[in-house]
């Protein structure tokens, strides 16, 4: 990449909606010289890896889209990833990005340059990029986690993350173990137990559950969106105070709370009648909103199936015939499946990053990711994260998320633009907000149990601690906020 004099260059790490958002954004600019650097052979991020069966998002669809980038023809409320991977396809095709994508390469590592003031990307071909920003927009749940157990690589059948779905292997008939009770496996669950020969779900700690409001949108449906563009933007606009209010809920208002918890028990006592004892099973001890509260109308009658077994507790060790869970129980399984969720507190994994004076971005973050509204890190003039620490919602729509850091990064873009010098955010405006960011969360419901929020070591560095509508008052970049480096280009 070569960069004239006045046009800042960007390296745009991953294709999905954040890579997406902030590639449109700059397009929208004037940014011309971009690149997207995408590890597969197609956009579309998670919605392109996560293909598991009965595999959908948990926002309705209106809402969990670009505004800018209406769809009128989503094929339920509550659309499946096949929807989702064709949405952002068509977002791609029609802002023209995919002729600034890179597809098939991974970014290994980035080295900020002092003298230079630009960054080197290191790419997994031997190639380098050479750019003046560089945005990571990885996300969260890029990285799957398996458990680290012992015997682990010992099971003598296919056994597979959800995020890396293995279709080439039939489950018709089969003893299938299902280890996690997260997002991924209350879809996936149901899909399997409707083929398998027997399933066994591994509980550590039950999700509450929700009814989920999903209808299919037909034909009748989609002229309307078309033809009366108000209706859809009362639809997204419903959705958004929907998903805001269990925000509320779980940031300011316990008897609002208490409301939701409601709901969830009756909803939950009415899907567990059927077989008793399974309501006490499933029914969460910690405080409702510490984990993300899930969507599912069919994942509870699936577990009261006879030919499924539920196990509460962990997994002690893995053996060829299958799992040995804590009570020192085997189970039986030709497949095991993780559904054991991401690594979600470890930013940019995978990544070498050095930035001013050689710095170590992951020894920087070594008690935990922390960075200005989530984006931008001092000593690492020039990288911008997308999705990055404390920019998770509890409630609500990332994409609502994304969209103001898109807006974010174009604006310090052009501020490096007028300036023609590096910005470094001022590591006491930085230090000031993760402090007023951490001193909510001290006493959020997210402290209440152990989750994918947190790091080991009980920090939230996944979640903001407000409303939607609180992070994109506060994420407006001020070029106060920053100072430029005395290098000139």
């Amino acid at each position: 990449m070569e960069t004239s004099s006045g046009t800042p260059s960007v390296v745009v790490v991953g294709t999905g909606f954040g890579g997406l958002a902030a590639a449109i954004e700059l397009k929208g600019r004037g940014v011309t010289d971009l690149v997207l650097v995408e590890r597969g052979d197609d956009v579309g991020g998670v919605w392109r890896e996560n293909t598991y069966p009965g595999a959908a998002c948990d926002v309705p669809s209106p809402f969990y889209s670009f505004s800018f980038a209406p769809h009128t023809r989503w094929p339920r409320r509550f659309s499946r990833q096949p929807a989702i991977l064709e949405y952002l396809r068509r977002v791609a095709d029609e802002h023209d990005v995919r002729r600034h994508v890179r597809f098939g390469t991974t970014v290994v590592g980035a080295t900020y340059d002092d003298a230079t003031g630009r960054w080197t990307v290191a790419l997994d071909d031997g190639e380098e990029l050479v750019c003046d920003v560089l945005v990571s927009a990885v996300g969260q749940l890029s990285t799957p986690a398996v458990p680290d157990l012992p015997g682990r690589d010992d099971f003598a059948g296919p056994a597979f993350h959800t995020a890396t779905w293995d279709h080439d292997v039939d489950l018709t008939g089969k003893r299938v173990a299902v280890v996690g009770t997260g997002a991924s496996a209350i879809q996936a669950v149901p899909e399997i137990v409707a083929v398998a020969g027997h399933t066994t779900v591994v509980q550590r700690t039950p999700p509450y559950l929700a009814p989920r409001p999903d209808r299919a949108f037909g034909p009748g449906r989609h002229r309307l969106f078309r033809l009366v563009p108000l209706t859809l933007r009362a639809e997204r606009l419903f959705w958004y105070l929907v998903v805001e209010t269990l925000s509320v809920a779980w940031a300011y208002s316990r008897p609002l709370a208490a409301v939701v918890r409601a709901w969830s028990r009756r909803h939950m006592r009415r899907q567990t009648a059927g077989k008793p004892g399974l309501f006490e099973q499933v029914w969460p001890s910690y405080a409702i909103g510490c984990k993300r509260l899930l969507f599912s109308d069919d994942y509870l009658p699936a577990l009261a199936r006879p030919d499924v077994t539920l196990v509460t507790g962990g997994v002690e060790r893995v053996v060829p015939e299958g799992l040995v869970t804590d009570d020192g129980t085997l189970h039986p399984a030709d497949v095991v499946v993780w559904g054991t969720g991401f690594a979600a507190s470890e930013f940019l994994a995978g990544m070498t990053v050095r930035g001013a004076g050689g710095r170590d971005l992951h020894e920087y973050w070594a008690d935990g990711a922390h960075a200005l509204h989530g984006l931008t890190v001092p000593g690492f003039p020039g990288l911008l994260c997308m999705y990055g620490p404390n920019t998770n919602t509890g409630g609500g729509s990332i994409v609502y998320f994304l969209e103001t850091q898109a807006a974010y990064v174009g604006d310090y873009v052009d501020q490096l633009r007028r300036t023609g010098a590096p910005l470094d955010v001022r590591a006491d405006v930085e230090r000031a907000h993760d402090e007023k960011v951490q001193r909510r969360l001290r006493d959020s419901v997210w402290t209440r149990c152990s989750s994918w929020y947190r790091t080991a070591s009980g920090r939230i560095t996944t979640n903001w601690p407000g409303l939607g509508v609180e992070y994109r008052r506060a994420a407006r970049f001020d070029p106060a906020d920053y100072e430029a480096l005395g290098l000139r280009r």
